[in-house]
């Protein structure tokens, strides 16, 4: 049989091997493309509104970059189930993905392949002997693209072999059944997770001289707009309750569009027609069908996206136990690995959250305390539990997050984002010492003098201060504010050591109760370490060095 012979065997290994080539230099040029426009990325989404029309503009721009409207779908979720977007607000993006996912194939559809090995060679000089960031990532690009248009050089002669066997155009000849065509579109897609490899890839067929019916690869094109769906389903099923809403919208988006063209093109073939009388290479054919089908979906059902909204809360209504507080992580997920610059940001909002839980909590522990209510000694004892638990998860992710591709400027950041999570937590273990004190001082009855008393609100002001505007400066990153913070620490150290020898005094005096001189003294000092800490994450936005200066002051400091 002529199936197996070497020269077919060699031929299929070179069909494999190309599009292996094909898919690595995709996620090559999406990657440089990612480190490239990381900060912008980021702040593009951070900028996303309730407008529909910006919406939809994010949603083209973030899946251009990055190649794959099933990675930047996947990323909505995760942003819903963080409530940083609401469901109108992810469907509009949603809908932007689809148009974005087109200029993979637009690309492609250029006959650019005979440049392949030039691209290939300059990007990997760049890359690998150019120090400066920006043109490493340039090179890097460049080294993507020309490996994707190698792997289509490399699948061309064997294709054309391929076409030529019986049992080849058999299967083609099986593809002109509309069904089939889409069920294949729909599962090649849901294996590899991309509809821009997939419709990249029946772009390179036609490149490679493959005689494929247009109107069989316009079937697999929207099979593989259903198919990519599955990657964002997967994604929401351990999230909340929006997150699947946001994903059931993607699904119910591209099946309607599918389901519309498939019909139009049923029953109206002169659209068909006509796209083949305007563009007359099968490729280009093949690229301007995908982008006019996702454009004009997108300009159809634009009007309704309220209603589709409407339409998934009915299909999936709340739960009435939904919203209940728990141990959780709000923005960090698996969908946020998508993009190395957002799951940067996502870890800093999530030890944002942390920290003003630190904070929430060392309130609670001193109203506690000043007011003699075990009960509320006892939340703060209870939530002291919640910001452990974040405390490991965040550490953790801070960890997964440092194994990506991340800039220089992210790196740093991530590094005092791991010391900073270790600050807020400390933070917590003192305000869970202070409700044990309140605890006690109901317990044994300890009493403090007026003057005792007055001292320690004062000196609880200064630090609740302290801890706030570390937080709100490590929130807003903003330098302008650390002499303010120097003069709140320097402030609190010097009180912390007067009340101590006030409080010695009058201990000398009989002034004040000598059952409650250890825990005044412990209570100043724990206060006091509060600020020192608030210092260390104040400061941690200068970078590592500047915070490991920090850290020896405090270590020293409590020698």
């Amino acid at each position: 049989m002529e199936i197996l012979t070497w020269a077919f065997i060699q031929d299929l290994f070179k069909v494999v091997g190309g599009l292996g080539l094909f898919l690595y230099g995709m996620k090559i040029m999406s990657d440089g493309l990612e480190n490239v426009a990381g900060d912008r990325l980021r702040l593009v989404l951070e900028r996303a509104t309730s407008n529909r029309f910006f919406g939809i503009i994010v949603g083209t721009v973030v899946t251009c970059i990055i190649q794959s409207s099933s990675a930047t779908t996947v990323m909505v979720v995760g942003f819903v189930n963080a409530s940083m977007l609401t469901l109108t607000q992810a469907i509009s993006i949603i809908m932007g993905a689809n148009i974005g996912t087109t200029i993979t194939a637009q690309i492609i559809s250029f006959k650019i392949d005979p440049i392949a090995p030039l691209c290939i060679f300059v990007g990997l000089i760049l890359y690998m002997f150019v120090k400066k960031n920006k043109t490493k990532n340039f090179g890097y690009i460049l080294l993507g693209f020309g490996i994707l248009f190698f792997g289509i050089t490399t699948m061309g002669a064997p294709l054309k072999e391929f076409s030529k066997l019986a049992g080849f155009q058999s299967i083609l000849l099986s593809f002109q059944n509309p069904f089939m065509a889409l069920l294949v579109g729909m599962a090649f897609t849901a294996v590899i997770q991309s509809s821009s490899a997939t419709t990249g890839i029946i772009v390179a067929l036609y490149l490679s001289g493959v005689d494929l019916q247009f109107k069989t690869a316009i079937y697999l094109v929207l099979g593989s707009n259903v198919g990519t769906c599955i990657t964002a389903m997967l994604a929401s099923i351990a999230a909340s309750r929006e997150s699947k809403r946001a994903a059931l919208a993607h699904v119910l988006f591209n099946v309607i569009g599918c389901a519309i063209f498939g019909a139009l093109i049923n029953f109206f073939p002169g659209i068909l027609t006509w796209i083949q009388d305007t563009w007359k290479d099968g490729a280009r054919q093949v690229a301007m069908f995908h982008t006019l089908f996702n454009v004009s979906t997108v300009v159809v059902l634009l009007p309704f996206i309220k209603y589709f909204a409407i339409l998934v809360n009915k299909i999936l209504p709340e739960h009435a136990t939904e919203g209940a507080a728990a141990k959780k992580l709000l923005y960090l997920d698996q969908s946020v690995m998508q993009i190395p610059a957002i799951a940067v940001t996502q870890a800093h909002r999530e030890l944002i959250r942390m920290g003003e839980m630190a904070l929430g909590n060392l309130k609670l522990a001193l109203e506690a305390f000043y007011e003699g209510n075990a009960g509320k000694a006892a939340k703060a004892m209870e939530a002291e539990d919640a910001i452990d638990y974040l405390n490991h998860q965040i550490t953790t992710w801070l960890v997964r997050i440092r194994g990506l591709k991340l800039s220089e400027a992210d790196m740093e950041r991530l590094g005092s984002m791991l010391h900073t999570v270790s600050d807020i937590e400390r933070i917590g273990d003192h305000a869970e010492n202070i409700a044990e004190y309140a605890i006690d001082k109901g317990k044994y009855g300890t009493e403090f003098s007026q003057p005792a008393t007055e001292e320690l609100h004062i000196l609880s002001g200064v630090t609740l201060d302290a801890v706030n505007l570390a937080l709100d400066i490590f929130k807003s990153r903003s330098i302008m504010r650390l002499p303010e913070m120097d003069k709140l620490e320097e402030h609190v150290d010097y009180f912390a050591l007067a009340c101590v020898e006030n409080h010695i005094q009058r201990l000398q005096d009989e002034v004040c109760d000598p059952r409650g001189g250890v825990m005044f003294t412990d209570m100043v000092s724990d206060l006091e370490r509060c600020s020192d800490h608030a210092n260390n994450i104040a400061y941690s936005i200068l970078g590592n060095e500047v915070y490991s200066v920090q850290r020896h002051r405090l270590i020293e400091a409590n020698k």
